[in-house]
């Protein structure tokens, strides 16, 4: 079994926790006064590539064997000739040829194109409150990186002062929050994304949609995700807030509205109340009723006036994994985000996390063997969105590769949510009038941030780079988390040019699975991607025997 390490001193990154193979702690808290790598990272952007102390000292590699099956045992192949992907005026000399020149934009679509600069988004950030507290600096972050931010399910249902009448949305100001933050710095690239479960579904919140904001969102339709087996839940502490979300039609439990639950939770024998989701498709029996129903609901938010729609699903078995990549080709979808188990979350049962469903590498190496059989059919294959897992730049490339050419985009859960974190501490230690507001924690700068600085553009390495895309002006709205997020990118994308320009691709749909060796045999046999010294080896005995 792999043993995660959680210490890097050559980066001097620390977990506080035992580590994910993400390189995050099991459990984030937006508290923490670091310092994992992410952490780092949204600070010191690209200079986290590389280990510290340049100059005194040297470093050297301790991940060169990996033990049992995952992304951690999918290694990157280099080569030392040869170049492939040159785009923009490029050339095939070395002056071209350098790592900045790659080009790590993408875009993924159906008929319409959404363009990205970076080959990310965001999971689904829903109902749980940590995601309306830092939703700005998630939002403004995303849209100035120029990434898809995806809003989860239940915002709708859970918001007290939204309106519901005769069953359907009439007002929904906490979504409307949401996609304002991400609109007012959007600028062509990227793409908010609004999640629907069952109730959101019943509350008409497509309908809602279409008529405030057209074809300025794209919907997601959610079939689970990696986490979890059972619907989308929270936790609330309030009595009435339970109350309300039982008379709003969610699962509650234990039930608010019983007079021995109310007895407990005013002698305080319980404190708080979880609130769940419904299953979808629970009166479906069989693969031809899941495609009717499934094909019907895309027709019928096409007929509303949705040009762009999506599909998030989770750990499943092989039948639901093919029947989410063979509906979503036969419906035209724009993105198919297949969610592998041991993903993150915002409240999912701890156990359920460690024992259910499919692992992402194992699943994702079947979702490629799936999608090239449709291929094979003559099928229009849709773009997929690998999540599971996923932190660092070696990841993007390796889930890229993995699916490649399928594959456009990662998703992160977690990861980026730690710059809104990080970056509100840091604000509301400068502005305390403003902590409240943006759920700062901190009353002082700890070490590890004055370490690289006393003022915010000392502390951020963007903050100049944002000041020139908005202006000096506008940066007085700018929260920090968002200047931590554009930190956050910008490592990912130097550390992805860095190995594209490694494997000589210099645009992103050159990867291919050719660039993934395996460096165990278990995981070889369940990617289909060569053992380390089986690849290229037949041309190596051609160059021998020649």
């Amino acid at each position: 079994m792999q043993q995660w390490i959680k210490n890097n001193d050559a980066l001097g990154a620390v977990n506080r926790g035992v580590p994910c193979e993400s390189g995050l702690c099991t459990l984030c808290d937006s508290n923490c006064k670091g310092k994992c790598e992410t952490w780092l990272s949204c600070l010191e952007g690209r200079k986290m590539l590389y280990p510290r102390r340049f100059g005194d000292s040297t470093s050297g590699g301790n991940h060169v064997t990996s033990l049992g099956i995952g992304y951690h045992a999918l290694r990157i192949q280099g080569y030392a000739y040869g170049s492939s992907g040159i785009t923009n005026n490029m050339t095939h000399n070395p002056d071209d040829c350098i790592f900045t020149n790659v080009n790590v934009e993408t875009s993924f679509g159906n008929e319409i194109k959404t363009k990205c600069r970076v080959p990310i988004m965001t999971g689904a950030l829903g109902s749980t409150f940590i995601a309306a507290k830092y939703w700005p600096s998630f939002a403004v972050g995303a849209a100035l990186a120029g990434f898809p931010i995806v809003v989860g399910e239940n915002v709708v249902g859970i918001d007290q002062q939204s309106e519901i009448k005769h069953g359907k949305i009439i007002k929904a100001p906490e979504l409307e929050r949401r996609i304002e933050y991400f609109k007012r710095y959007y600028d062509g690239y990227g793409a908010i994304i609004i999640q629907m479960n069952v109730e959101d579904t019943r509350n008409g919140v497509a309908e809602y949609l279409i008529e405030k904001y057209g074809n300025d969102v794209i919907l997601e339709l959610k079939w689970g995700q990696g986490a979890k087996d059972i619907g989308g839940e929270i936790q609330v502490n309030s009595l009435e807030y339970a109350q309300f979300l039982k008379e709003r039609g969610y699962i509650v439990d234990p039930d608010p509205l019983d007079p021995v639950v109310i007895r407990r939770f005013e002698k305080r024998a319980i404190t708080s109340f979880a609130r769940h989701s419904r299953l979808g498709a629970t009166d479906i029996q069989s693969v031809d009723e899941v495609r009717n129903d499934f094909m019907e609901s895309v027709a019928y938010l096409r007929k509303l006036g949705f040009k762009r729609i999506t599909l998030k699903t989770g750990a499943y078995g092989m039948e639901n994994l093919a029947m989410a990549i063979r509906f979503s080709a036969d419906a035209g979808l724009d993105l198919l985000t297949i969610d592998g188990a041991g993903g993150g979350t915002g409240m999912s049962p701890w156990n359920m996390m460690q024992h259910w469903g499919i692992p992402s590498v194992a699943l994702h190496a079947k979702a490629y063997q799936y999608c090239k059989i449709l291929e094979e059919k003559g099928m229009k294959v849709p773009d997929i969105s690998f999540a599971g897992g996923f932190a660092r730049e070696d990841h993007l490339f390796k889930a890229i590769a993995l699916g490649a050419p399928y594959t456009k985009l990662v998703c992160l859960g977690r990861a980026p949510m730690i710059a809104g974190f990080l970056g509100s501490n840091i604000e509301g230690v400068f502005y305390p009038d403003r902590k409240a507001g943006i759920n700062g924690h901190w009353e002082q700068l700890p070490n590890s941030v004055t370490e690289y600085g006393k003022f915010p553009d000392e502390i951020f390495c963007e903050w100049e780079t944002v000041k020139n895309i908005v202006g000096e002006d506008e940066m007085k709205n700018i929260p920090f988390g968002a200047i931590a997020m554009y930190g956050y990118a910008d490592k990912l994308a130097a550390g992805l040019q860095q190995f594209m320009a490694g494997a000589r691709k210099f645009s992103l749909s050159d990867i291919s699975r050719n660039d993934l060796i395996t460096s165990n045999r278990e995981t070889e046999e369940i990617t289909g991607i060569p053992f380390m010294t089986d690849a290229l080896d037949t041309e190596a005995m051609k160059i021998l025997r020649g």
